[in-house]
């Protein structure tokens, strides 16, 4: 790697907000010997250009010797994230790679046909006269012969040992907070209806640990319902074999064949290893397992950062992770499996104004289990406020799970605002999101674990309101597993990752402005807890945070959107001024057209919005 070149391979044509002095404190941290960079880089950052500027500094066929790793991967667990690069002019010499899946075949009659279900996959010795024109192969062949290959972080992974996608000199992963998590569900081995083809032949032993043995199974020799388990592994995994042969011997195979197949396959080698893993005595791993009512299972192993060595660190021999919400390098270091001493985090600033993005705090209690059926109906005439002072304005509800959006959606409905009020379900997430981010309504949505990798730039949303502390679910047998050895911190950071990541939705640059309303009390307790793992310009967030001065819920209930004019408590208790023109809570526009926030504590600030010749926001 030659950390000199990173300015120089910067993309943009000149640098805004902070990056140039990024660019300076990456180029320090490898230049001091670091093999790893953490990058705490907040939203509107520019992470993209970074990692294009950083990629740049990988090694050339040219200054290498032949053993010698060249070029670079960028990598995103995101599907969003590699849209957007792929559709960005200053990344074009990002050769994108997706999943066979993400292909159709060129054959005529095969048009419709998934790649990775295409003739060659179901036929026996096919010979393909296009293979050379093949969508798939043809991005892999130029993505592997590209100085800088994207693809998602699952695709990455999935080709570790690859022939084609070999060791490289630089390796950025983007929005690499969840790395450790993305390491378990790599590793997690789900076992159902849906991922078993032969499921309804099988019989499924209990595995939920009622009976006091537990879920968790230690390689200590003792009889758990694990050991069980195991065999019925070493059973099923005999079983798919058996089918998988059957298939095998056919010349030719229909589309939904060969994705039995398969996925066949794909079961022997994560069973295989499972058993081989909990059977050997010198194994580290401990493995726990979930069983869900319907007898399915997800067999999950604890110390997920083994698989990241293949998978992961094995790929190259400089990394940059980038994320806004790294909280703590040793806890994250501890988690992926690296030695910190090897690892250096730098520090990128916000440069949006904090006073654009408000903390409000309208808690209402606590919305565990055993309280919210008293919070939800406060919450929700609380968001009935809510929408009344952003009447002329989108925003976005964070329900946290069905169960609380279903709840308020009905509250809302009876308080007579459900025409206000959009959902989506499990099967129809993107579909219902493109449509509610496409109407000019000043629509609410309700949403469930959209608290990531969604951009509510402008006018798309001004507001959100985050119902529920998103604590992990201690019915996760690896979430109890953990907390059972009194992990707390790794919990509440976990919680205080996802809160960051859900207040970047709606303020997107820094012209931007958006409104977070906190609904659960627990949110306050959390940031009393993880006060030291906040990053600066989050913790200023949150010492500015204020009670906001919303219509009364009476008047709000009856009223027609926009008939309110909110008002923001200003550091002195006092409402803002009488007789300005707002739609939105914090921000007032004057006569002139005009902007000045005022939120918070800190003074008044004059901007004109991009967007107000455009955009009726008065």
């Amino acid at each position: 790697m030659e950390p000199a070149r990173i300015e120089s391979a910067f993309p943009a044509p000149s640098f805004r907000g902070a990056q140039e002095r990024a660019l300076s404190d990456i180029r320090a941290a490898f230049e001091a010997g670091n093999d790893v960079a953490l990058v705490r880089a907040p939203t509107g950052s520019g992470k993209s250009l970074l990692a294009r500027a950083i990629c740049g500094c990988a090694r050339t066929v040219e200054e290498s010797s032949p053993k010698q790793p060249t070029d670079a991967y960028y990598t995103t667990p995101q599907v969003s994230q590699l849209d957007d690069v792929a559709e960005d002019p200053l990344l074009s010499d990002f050769k994108v790679i997706r999943g066979k899946s993400n292909y159709r075949c060129i054959l005529r009659g095969e048009e419709d046909t998934p790649v990775n279900r295409a003739p060659c996959t179901r036929e026996r010795g096919f010979d393909c006269s296009v293979k050379h024109r093949c969508p798939y192969f043809s991005d892999r062949a130029i993505a592997s012969n590209r100085s800088i290959a994207a693809m998602t972080l699952a695709y990455f992974m999935q080709t570790a040992g690859s022939d084609v996608f070999r060791k490289r000199d630089v390796v950025v992963i983007d929005e690499a907070h969840g790395l450790a998590e993305w390491a378990e569900m790599y590793a997690t081995i789900d076992l159902g209806p849906e991922t078993v083809p032969i499921w309804e032949e099988l019989r499924v032993p209990p595995v939920d640990g009622g009976d006091g043995e537990g879920a968790a199974g230690a390689n200590d020799g003792s009889e758990t319902r694990l050991d069980r388990l195991v065999r019925f592994c070493e059973q099923l995994s005999t079983l798919c074999s058996d089918r998988k042969e059957e298939l095998l011997e056919k010349p030719e195979l229909t589309a939904e064949e060969a994705a039995e197949r398969d996925r066949l396959a794909e079961l022997v080698s994560e069973l295989d290893w499972f058993v081989s893993d909990y059977r050997n005595p010198e194994s580290p791993t401990t493995w726990v397992a979930d069983q869900r009512p319907d007898r399915s299972l997800a067999i999950k192993p604890m110390n997920p950062e083994r698989y990241l060595t293949h998978t992961v660190w094995d790929r190259g021999e400089t990394f940059a992770l980038l994320s806004a919400t790294i909280l703590s390098k040793e806890a994250f270091c501890r988690g992926v499996g690296l030695d910190p001493s090897r690892v250096a985090l730098v520090d990128v600033p916000h440069t949006f104004p904090v006073e654009n993005r408000p903390l409000y705090d309208v808690t209402c209690g606590k919305m565990t289990y055993d309280e919210r059926e008293k919070t939800i109906p406060k919450l929700a005439r609380t968001l009935v406020r809510v929408m009344a002072a952003h009447g002329e304005e989108k925003g976005i509800v964070h329900c946290h799970s069905y169960a609380i959006a279903d709840r308020i959606a009905d509250s809302l409905d009876d308080f007579g605002v459900g025409d206000r009020v959009r959902r989506h379900g499990r099967a129809d997430r993107d579909r219902a999101l493109e449509a509610w981010k496409a109407s000019s309504r000043p629509d609410v949505f309700l949403s469930v674990k959209m608290e990531e990798a969604l951009d509510l730039e402008g006018e798309l949303a001004r507001w959100q309101v985050l119902c529920k502390c998103p604590y992990l679910s201690t019915s996760d047998s690896r979430v109890a597993h953990r907390l059972e050895r009194g992990q707390w911190a790794w919990y509440r950071r976990a919680a205080l990752r996802t809160v960051i990541q859900a207040c970047g939705r709606v303020v997107r640059g820094p012209d931007d402005y958006g409104a977070t309303y906190l609904a659960d009390s627990s949110l306050l307790g959390l940031f009393d807890r993880t006060r030291t793992d906040m990053p600066p310009w989050f913790r200023e967030q949150v010492d500015r945070m204020e009670r906001p001065d919303l219509p009364p819920f009476e008047e709000a209930a009856g009223c027609a959107p926009g008939r309110f004019t909110p008002h923001s408590e200003g550091s002195d208790g006092g409402s803002s001024t009488r007789g300005s023109q707002t739609g939105r809570s914090g921000f007032e526009r004057n006569e002139s057209g005009t902007e000045r926030s005022t939120g918070g504590s800190g003074g008044s600030r004059e901007r004109r919005h991009p967007l107000a010749d455009v955009w009726d926001d008065g």
